[in-house]
């Protein structure tokens, strides 16, 4: 095989067929207002279609879960015909489109929420950092009010029907977030998790949320249809690490392989500094779950095909080469070389830096009718 064959190969699943292995990572880029994403998001996510899969950037399930300045949601009519307007565009280029469904819990500030909304969290850690907010000011995160139970119970069902609106929207399916320090995740970790009720304590109690959340999903829109990003060991957001984190989520995995869902999305982070996912880890998840298993974290071209070929992953999610790259999966096919992305307006807003990278041969960028 030639160095890309398997990555640049198809992938049939239940519900749709991929035409390449390549997965655009979620990657927020902050361009929304009031939760609805920007007007050149069509254009962007558009741009980028040649993907196998698009996972589009996190959006809240609620007001109170934004988090974070300019993001967008998917909790309101508006964001969702926004969203339609995007799927649409991806679809025209025969390009497939799944959304990742977020709460950030913890981590953010009410003056980035809808209506100032207060954070909510498993118990009441408050965590350590700033977080930009209107004005660029940067503030300091403040303590979370923790949830009831009800409350709890509230956010399973807006996840719920966040998906059942991405699936209206045209969507071919959602990811749940579980990682880099969110509210899922802050479920399962023992330092922001500190109920006594069924919720918390045990590994069974702490995933609890994670796992009914995945159940009212997949019951929604299909196990087809659903996916899960994880980032063990990647101690994100605050978050330390834990003795019995292995544990939790070979639990997890065991649980998801039983349910049939699509696909896991494991984040691996060291090229941002944090600790990588064990290879041996990886292969053990390979053997409990039998379905798609992504990896994203500080890939190239060669590693992916690696990978491909000797088993441990079906797909491979590519997340700043996208920024720079719209046309990534063909500078992968002609080994062409990466342009490098300009970080300071990875979240500035507007249009520079977000739809106007140019693609190879043409040497323009792409707009939404230049394919």
């Amino acid at each position: 095989m030639s160095s890309r064959e398997k990555l640049l190969s198809p992938l049939v699943t239940p519900a749709f067929t991929l035409r390449n292995r390549v997965v655009m990572a979620p990657m927020s880029r902050r361009r929304s207002q009031d939760g609805v994403p920007g007007p050149s998001a069509h254009v962007y996510y558009g741009q980028r279609a040649g993907a196998g899969l698009i996972i589009a950037e996190n959006s809240a399930v609620t007001a109170n879960g934004v988090g974070y300045l300019n993001a967008p949601g998917i909790y309101n009519d508006t964001q969702k015909a926004a969203w339609k307007q995007i799927v649409d565009e991806v679809h025209a280029r025969d390009g497939k489109i799944v959304l990742q469904l977020v709460h950030t819990g913890r981590i953010g500030h009410p003056l980035n929420n809808e209506g100032a909304a207060l954070l909510v969290a498993p118990s009441a850690v408050r965590a350590e950092g700033i977080m930009r907010t209107p004005g660029d000011q940067y503030l300091t995160m403040p303590e979370p009010q923790p949830l009831s139970i009800a409350d709890t119970q509230s956010l399973i069902e807006a996840h719920i029907r966040a998906a059942n609106s991405a699936i209206e929207a045209g969507f071919d399916g959602v990811e749940i977030h579980g990682a880099h320090g969110f509210l899922v995740e802050q479920f399962l970790h023992p330092h922001t998790n500190r109920r006594t009720d069924h919720y918390g304590g045990s590994i069974a109690n702490r995933s609890r949320f994670l796992l009914e959340i995945m159940e009212g999903v997949t019951a929604a829109i299909g196990k087809e249809r659903t996916g899960i990003r994880l980032s063990p060991f990647a101690v994100l957001n605050d978050l330390p690490a834990y003795q019995e984190e292995i544990a939790t989520h070979q639990y997890i995995t065991d649980v998801l392989e039983e349910m049939g869902i699509l696909y896991i999305h494991l984040s691996d982070q060291p090229s941002n500094g944090y600790p990588a996912i064990p290879p041996a880890y990886i292969r053990d998840v390979r053997q409990r779950f039998s379905n798609l298993l992504i990896l994203a974290g500080g890939q190239t071209a060669e590693s992916a095909e690696f990978n491909l070929q000797s088993g441990l992953a079906d797909l491979i999610a590519f997340g700043r080469p996208f920024i720079a790259n719209p046309d990534l999966v063909e500078r992968f096919r002609h080994n062409a070389p990466l342009a490098a992305g300009d970080k300071d307006t990875f979240y500035q807003g507007g249009d520079n830096g977000y739809i106007d990278y140019p693609a190879i041969y043409t040497g323009k960028a792409l707009s939404s009718n230049a394919f």
